[in-house]
């Protein structure tokens, strides 16, 4: 049966306690019966990060359809966050390292409690990073603070990229200092061979009298 989207918009705003998730920043997947559905979020790090994840079933009710697990890995592949068996939830983090955030979803393997349909479960994931995760107030002070929140973002954007440049240059000055001593070696090292040709060519043309 097809999802209504005035139905589901309402049904989130009920799931989530009356406030109403952004339309722009959710991400509907379709949850196989076998296997995983991942998605993933490039994120630096310090970053604070909120996800809110919603299962609906094919009557589209809250909360008594399929089940889930999902899991969230860092970067370097830290569970930050992990549940099974469940149809809603949120987690929430603080990234300590900079790289490719992923969230994986899969349909829990016991459904006896759901007789539907069980071959697939719809699931809402909602990502919100750095500013988006803050409450704001309306009025001047609101624009202020999200204002002030940018400028730290972008601040902070800088200071990585300045740190990403400096590695970059200290490959490069070490990979140049490589190269030189490499071709100064390769250097010394074909003149020594040709004074050694030279040195036997004049023993050999002397043994054989012919200078």
């Amino acid at each position: 049966m097809a999802i209504l989207p005035l139905l589901v918009i309402a049904l989130v705003c009920l799931a989530g306690g009356g406030s109403l998730l952004p339309a722009v920043e959710a991400i509907w997947l379709t949850i196989p019966r076998a296997g995983d559905r991942c998605v993933y979020e490039v994120i630096q790090a310090n970053v604070v990060v909120v996800g809110d994840f919603l299962c609906i079933d094919q009557n589209n009710e809250v909360g008594l359809g399929p089940t889930v697990n999902i899991r969230v890995t860092s970067a370097y592949g830290k569970e930050v966050y992990k549940r099974t068996n469940v149809t809603q939830g949120r987690f929430a983090f603080t990234t300590s390292e900079s790289g490719t955030y992923l969230a994986c979803l899969s349909m829990h393997k016991d459904q006896t409690h759901y007789a539907v349909d069980n071959s697939t479960a719809i699931v809402s994931l909602d990502w919100k990073m750095g500013i988006g995760t803050k409450d704001w107030d309306a009025g001047v002070e609101l624009e202020l603070r999200k204002s002030a929140e940018r400028v730290f973002e972008i601040r902070a954007n800088i200071l990585f990229l300045r740190f990403r440049e400096a590695a970059m240059r200290e490959i490069n000055e070490k990979t140049n200092k490589r190269v030189s001593q490499l071709s100064f070696m390769s250097l010394g090292l074909s003149v020594v061979v040709s004074l050694f040709q030279v040195w036997h060519l004049k023993r050999f043309f002397l043994k054989k009298k012919l200078i």
